[in-house]
């Protein structure tokens, strides 16, 4: 079966404040560090970026424009695809994602899951609240068991993201609009490490990741 990746870093940076994505970690962008990763599994690499994107392309094979949301990013790094079997969809802010990572989720597909994601068990207590006036108020306390915390890189069958993504708005993750038509998506064991940038702290606490051989 042939792998394509795409690589989503199209995000303008409003909570970080610059364009994390291509913040230099090691002599290396946290774009390019997701890129070199995912290439241990894709034959084509594509790489979604924001409108007046001036880089080299991070070593991807291919960099498109994405669009004005997170799903709309990934359509149109999806078009680039329809040579291959599986997709594995990328977010470029998780640079820590290993190659282990991105093997177990191509697996799972090629083993016969319409989809792939990794997942963490939640360790801290879930709490289910609403508003009450200016406060927030605990309604009712959510078991643990059967939740979660999902990751990316995360990998579909091509046709069944392509139908997915087919009207589709915008969700959070691509695993949620393959659920949402039905498919099966399995959940593979996620990585500790593996830190979404969101603020300047993480970039730092992935550096130290990286010093440290981890």
């Amino acid at each position: 079966m042939t792998v394509a990746a795409v690589v989503v870093a199209a995000g303008q940076g409003v909570r970080f404040g610059s364009l994390k994505q291509f913040a230099v970690l090691e002599n290396e962008t946290v774009s390019a560090l997701s890129i070199r990763h995912a290439r241990s599994v894709a034959q084509l690499v594509v790489l979604v970026v924001p409108a007046g994107y001036a880089g080299d392309g991070e070593g991807a094979d291919v960099v498109v424009t994405g669009g004005s949301t997170r799903a709309a990013s990934v359509r149109a790094g999806l078009a680039y695809c329809a040579d291959a079997d599986v997709v594995v969809v990328h977010d470029a802010a998780r640079p820590l994602a290993s190659p282990e990572l991105f093997a177990a989720v191509v697996a799972a597909v090629r083993d016969g899951a319409d989809g792939a994601v990794p997942g963490l068990a939640v360790t801290d207590t879930v709490k289910r609240v609403g508003a009450d006036g200016a406060s927030l108020v605990v309604v009712g306390t959510e078991s643990r068991d059967d939740m979660v915390t999902v990751q990316t890189p995360q990998a579909f069958r091509r046709e069944v993201l392509t139908r997915a993504h087919a009207n589709a708005t915008d969700a959070t993750d691509d695993a949620a609009l393959v659920e949402a038509i039905g498919a099966r998506v399995v959940v593979v064991p996620g990585e500790r490490d593996n830190i979404k940038i969101t603020a300047i702290g993480d970039l730092e606490r992935i550096a130290q990741f990286q010093g440290s051989g981890q």
